[in-house]
């Protein structure tokens, strides 16, 4: 699927769906962050979350004192609905509209959070510019949760990419050192289980 495509793709998910109608939506992403607290980086550090769309990490982040957010989708509805959730809040985020693949970073990040955008790259050439995006992003840390062995093998539609711990660590050997992975059964709002992995690595010096 072209970039074009999918830009359409998840306009309309976000269009004619509402959170309780879509397989990821969580109220409390513990393990994201549990994952980002354990990094210990001070309130100001910048952080990104890739493919965030109308994700309530955002919320949490905020409540939690965080200061210098970002929040990148391909979906301008999905971003939309993130800022009228926020309200005032949403004036303290930063909100860019970009596929990841055509992501031109104008600044460096601490941490880089995605739980939705990684699984959906099914090519090899993908895979690589999106580690290379990443490499030339990230100063400290990088969070990546995907679909594990054990997790569905389609969202919304459309084929993903599952992983192991080691498939996901050999992804982004060269530049980042693993810290530690984990998996987590989300309960989606159809009551239905999918496991994700997540993996937490740390920038090579």
């Amino acid at each position: 699927m072209n970039n074009d495509k999918q830009k359409k793709h998840w306009e309309t998910v976000y269009e004619t769906t509402r959170p309780s109608e879509v397989s990821w939506t969580q109220e409390i992403p513990r393990i994201s962050l549990d994952l980002i607290a354990s990094f210990g980086v001070d309130k100001q550090a910048k952080i990104i979350d890739v493919g965030g769309g109308d994700s309530k990490l955002v919320d949490h982040l905020l409540e939690q004192g965080y200061k210098n957010i970002t929040v990148l989708d391909i979906s301008e509805k999905a971003l939309e609905k993130a800022k009228e959730r926020l309200g005032v809040k949403a004036g303290n985020v930063s909100w860019i509209v970009s596929d990841i693949m055509d992501f031109k970073p104008k600044t460096t990040y601490d941490i880089w959070h995605d739980r939705a955008t990684f699984h959906f790259l099914t090519m090899r050439e993908q895979v690589s510019m999106y580690v290379s995006i990443a490499q030339r992003s990230v100063t400290k840390f990088l969070t990546i949760g995907t679909f594990s062995e054990y997790g569905p093998q389609k969202c919304s539609g459309l084929p993903i990419k599952q992983y192991s711990e080691t498939t996901l660590s050999n992804s982004f050997v060269g530049s980042f050192e693993k810290i530690r992975c984990t998996t987590e059964n989300h309960t989606t709002p159809f009551q239905t289980i999918q496991q994700f992995l997540f993996c937490s690595f740390k920038r090579k010096i």
